[in-house]
């Protein structure tokens, strides 16, 4: 019997599958439209269009943007906050500091809270900072909260106490009094989404999670039966915002974890990659039908952030720092002010998608550009959609007699143009802004899009090199089959550096690492499979805000750990002070699960003339001018063979485009490596 995994990613647009046999180390593909009003159902597609029988599958992993779509359309659940007395209005008040985008935004206007403020609940409480109690847990006072949350019919609750990061007893008293005057409310606690200091972040995100919660249950639970009526009988994994994937339980229990599952797939099979190609530097940009993600990776390692904002909302915990904009192949082009061209971040989707598909849309996309300029034939997409110039014409053209453009083509080229300088500007952000020359690194381009711009990007950032890696177009779904479960624990751990004790903190990692070795066991991994990796948040004092710095194995002393700070640090700024006071905030430790891996296919198909792999020439306007372009199939390019551009390259989920200027040819493991020669 076949051991067969699967990887699936839903986006925007399309719904991308990988399913990979163990045994004969195959890889098949497949590419389905999304169906957003209910995901599971584009996943089910997906699944039975590369296996019909479920039953062979024995593990399944998924990214998922139930999360992301929740939050941008604000159709969460209706959540009730239980908090200590006196800190209702701590959600409204946040704090001065904006993060960005907004920074510099003079009409930006704070989003309302999650929670309205008669569903802000008080009880009377109160922990010391260092857990101590110094009011006890009014239980009582919990059954007139349970009555006014019953009266509002909340659908979930989210329970948030003054310092639950140092002790979560009543924290978790209240969850269990609650739970049992509400039963079928969701119930989460700060303790156990986010157990860190700093109230405000803390509080946003629990209450995130809570209004979560109730979607991403009834999604799971719904997806998990549909499967099971189908045959499968295997786990059901989510990639996690972190870059490592979780089991359907926690997943559950901490959705706010999964808001950028999908794109963090995406970075995972980028390192997978890159790793196998010998690159240890790479910018990866993810071009999908809806938008366009970027991230800096750095001797293999994603860049990862420990607060971010998503939809105007502080969410705390470590995840992978990705970059996004509202540029992807189903971007709108509209007119803006009267005579101003913009593209996105409004997307056609996949319903009813750009008016080359032939579903009714009738608005010009990045994608309609594309065919206007010989980009795109007439090869289907998605396996099920074959472009329709005319129709992509049509929408280009309407809108150049709007503009006055003189050409469709002119106004295809300008669409594509500023679609380039969001998608350049995105990578500059991630790169230049933060003391690296994107020219040092390689430009790992995938996504059904990504690849159709690279040489256009790297031309206007000044990158020199690019790999467009197998199966581009399911590069995400492939990078979930590569993931390794992981499971972060944190722990304030308030110290001054010249203080520390290098056996306290040995203790604190080691009582982590117990405690991560439990969970992995308990989820069915040997000793031999499992890792963990520290860090501590880190700052000095009287500082703000904290920078987590990676702890390598046996780094305890303080003049160890001063000197992995101050390198971090003049990294991140520029400079940093040899003889600052500095303190230690919290304490990090990343439990993983290692998983089997997917092997590399050989390069199969292969001719040894390039013109044997040649399919036909096609008109390719590059600049305003109508040049001739050999179009190529992927898996029929020979080995080490160079070419130059203008060129096409066409495959199932994807077509890379070489520009003049440029140089492409295939490595012996499939991928596409393209060198500037101008």
């Amino acid at each position: 019997m076949a051991d067969l995994i699967a990887g699936v990613d839903v986006g925007g647009t399309f719904t991308d599958i990988v399913l990979f046999d163990t045994q004969r180390g195959e890889l098949v593909v497949g590419k389905v439209p999304s169906t957003p009003a209910n995901q599971s159902l584009g996943v089910l597609n997906g699944l039975q269009s590369v296996r019909p029988d479920l039953a062979h599958l024995s593990k399944l992993v998924h990214g998922t943007t139930v999360a992301t779509n929740t939050m941008l359309q604000k159709s969460g659940a209706v959540v009730a906050l239980v908090t200590s007395a006196g800190f209702r209005d701590v959600l409204e008040i946040g704090r001065t500091r904006r993060m960005l985008p907004s920074l510099y935004d003079t009409t930006f206007t704070r989003p309302p809270p999650l929670v309205p403020r008669p569903l802000r609940l008080e009880v009377a409480e109160r922990l010391a900072a260092d857990g101590s109690v110094l009011t006890p847990l009014d239980e009582a006072g919990l059954d007139g909260v349970a009555d006014a949350i019953r009266e509002a019919r909340a659908e979930s609750i989210a329970v948030c106490f003054l310092h639950s990061y140092a002790d979560a007893r009543h924290e978790l008293r209240a969850k269990e009094i609650l739970r049992r005057a509400l039963p079928g409310v969701w119930i989460t606690t700060s303790a156990e989404v986010v157990p860190e200091f700093r109230e405000y972040e803390r509080f946003s995100t629990t209450v995130i999670n809570a209004y979560l919660l109730p979607v991403m249950d009834r999604y799971l639970a719904a997806l998990s039966t549909q499967l099971a009526a189908h045959g499968y009988r295997g786990n059901v994994y989510t990639m996690s915002s972190g870059g490592g994937i979780m089991d359907l339980d926690t997943a559950r229990a901490i959705p706010v974890r999964t808001i950028l599952s999908g794109p963090a797939g995406g970075v995972t099979g980028a390192i997978w990659i890159a790793k196998a190609a010998g690159l240890a530097n790479v910018i990866t940009c993810d071009m999908g039908g809806t938008s366009t993600d970027v991230c800096l990776i750095e001797n293999l390692t994603a860049a990862s952030v420990n607060e971010t904002a998503f939809a105007g909302y502080p969410i705390k915990g470590r995840e992978v720092a990705i970059n996004t904009v509202g540029a992807g192949g189903g971007s709108v082009a509209y007119i803006e002010g009267g005579n101003t061209l913009q593209v996105g971040p409004r997307s056609a989707g996949a319903e009813p998608g750009p008016a080359c598909y032939g579903r009714g849309g009738t608005e010009p996309t990045v994608t309609d550009a594309n065919v206007v300029l010989g980009r795109l034939g007439t090869r289907l997409l998605g396996g099920a959609i074959r472009p329709d110039r005319e129709l992509a014409r049509n929408a280009v053209g309407a809108l150049a007699e709007k503009l006055g453009v003189a050409s469709v083509e002119a106004m295809a080229e300008g669409i594509v143009r500023i679609a380039v300088a969001q998608m350049a500007n995105a990578i500059r952000e991630i790169s230049i802004e933060r003391g690296y020359d994107p020219s040092d690194f390689v430009l790992l381009a995938f996504g059904g899009a990504g690849p159709m711009h690279a040489t256009q990007i790297a031309d206007e950032i000044a990158m020199r090199e690019i790999l467009i890696p197998i199966l581009p177009g399911n590069l995400s779904a492939l990078g979930l089959l590569a993931s390794d479960q992981n499971y972060e624990r944190v722990r304030t751990f308030f110290t001054r550096l010249s203080s520390l004790d290098p056996a306290a903190l040995d203790a604190a990692l080691g009582g982590h690492e117990r405690l991560g070795r439990d969970e992995l066991r308990q989820r069915g991994f040997e000793p031999g499979a499992m890792r963990f990796r520290h860090a501590l948040d880190m700052r000095y004092a009287r500082q703000a805000f904290e920078l987590t710095v990676d702890l390598p194995d046996g780094v305890r002393s303080p003049a160890e750990v001063r000197k992995n700070f101050l390198d971090a640090y003049a990294r991140h700024y520029g400079r940093a002070d040899p003889d600052g006071e500095i303190e230690i905030v919290n304490l990090r430790t990343t439990s993983v699960g290692v998983t089997g891996k997917p092997a590399f296919p050989a390069v199969r198909g292969a001719l040894q003339r390039l013109a044997d792999a040649m399919t036909a020439k096609r008109t390719l306007v590059v600049d305003g001018a109508a040049l001739e372009a050999a179009v190529y199939e992927r898996e029929r390019l020979p080995v080490d063979v160079a070419f130059d551009g203008p060129a096409i390259v066409e495959e199932d989920g994807s077509t890379t485009v070489v520009l003049p200027g440029w140089r492409a040819r295939r490595d012996a493991t499939g991928n596409l490596r393209l060198a500037a020669i101008r």
